[in-house]
């Protein structure tokens, strides 16, 4: 191994770490610290998404999609301090009022585009608003989950770190099988390197770690068990997502905000898909 591939091992491995130790730390220390966890995710992955859409070309609304993502991360922070953290009684006058608040934004990024001198209005809009439906929405639903996966009151962090670890057992073990076994490629157009045999291998490593999560938690293994297989298949799909719009902007990382790992979007692109099919899911199973 050369010095320079010797160099970026140590760089990616200490960001790593890095990235460990403060998605952990923040979780485990309270519900408000994973919230303001979730809030950084959020703002700074659809900064980078407005980023890629301005390498394809097109023209964002850029603080007003950020004032969208914040207005729909509140509310669900607001259902989150009140129902988990039993932190305060919000009434339902203000979440009426975010609600009104987050169409009125909507609709807002209409008008607004009327006295912008940019080609492509619909697709300026269209980035916008997706911007937050792409980022915002998912990121909200991660509140949620540790608490449909719990069903306890109260905080429970180590579901919302299980969860994570699932999703990053599922990309390390697909990575080695694929090296080990990968042979048939499942989107060359998109990712030449991902493999129909790395893609199986993720996908026990992440049934088999939930299900040792839900054990060592006193869960349900089935249900532990499908959600693992849920976040495995549907991060993939996740991976795939961002490499397509990565490719569209003609751009290796989404940013540079983690040294060795890229952007926001890089490290956390399999959240982004996985969040609301684990979100239904668990509904349906607490039903």
């Amino acid at each position: 191994m050369n010095n320079d591939k010797l160099k970026n091992l140590t760089v990616r491995a200490l960001s790593g770490v890095v990235l460990a130790a403060l998605l952990f730390g923040a979780t485990l220390i309270s519900g408000y610290g994973y919230v303001a966890l979730m809030a950084v995710i959020a703002t700074v992955g659809v900064w980078e998404f407005y980023n890629l859409c301005e390498g394809c070309g097109y023209k964002p609304q850029r603080y007003l999609g950020l004032m969208l993502t914040l207005a729909i991360f509140c509310l669900a922070s607001l259902a989150f301090f009140e129902v988990v953290l039993n932190a305060c009684c919000w009434g339902n006058r203000v979440i009426y009022a975010g609600l009104l608040l987050i169409l009125l934004l909507t609709f807002f990024s209409f008008i607004l585009e009327l006295f912008r001198a940019y080609d492509n209005p619909i697709a300026n809009v269209g980035a916008t608003l997706m911007g937050a439906v792409y980022v915002a929405l998912p990121v909200s639903m991660m509140l949620a989950v540790p608490q449909l996966l719990s069903g306890a009151e109260g905080w429970q962090p180590w579901y919302a770190i299980c969860y994570i670890l699932i999703i990053w057992a599922n990309d390390v073990f697909a990575y080695l099988t694929g090296i080990a076994l990968g042979k048939h490629r499942m989107c060359e157009r998109i990712s030449p390197k991902k493999s129909w045999e790395g893609f199986v291998g993720g996908v026990v490593a992440a049934v088999a770690f939930a299900m040792l999560f839900g054990w060592l938690l006193d869960g349900n293994l089935l249900v532990w068990a499908g959600l693992g297989a849920i976040i495995a298949i549907t991060g993939v799909a996740g991976d795939f997502v961002e490499s397509l719009f990565k490719r569209s902007a003609d751009v290796k990382d989404s940013g540079a905000i983690m040294p060795g790992h890229g952007g926001m979007l890089d490290r956390f692109d399999a959240l982004l898909i996985s969040a609301p099919f684990a979100f239904l899911y668990l509904l349906l199973t607490n039903l």
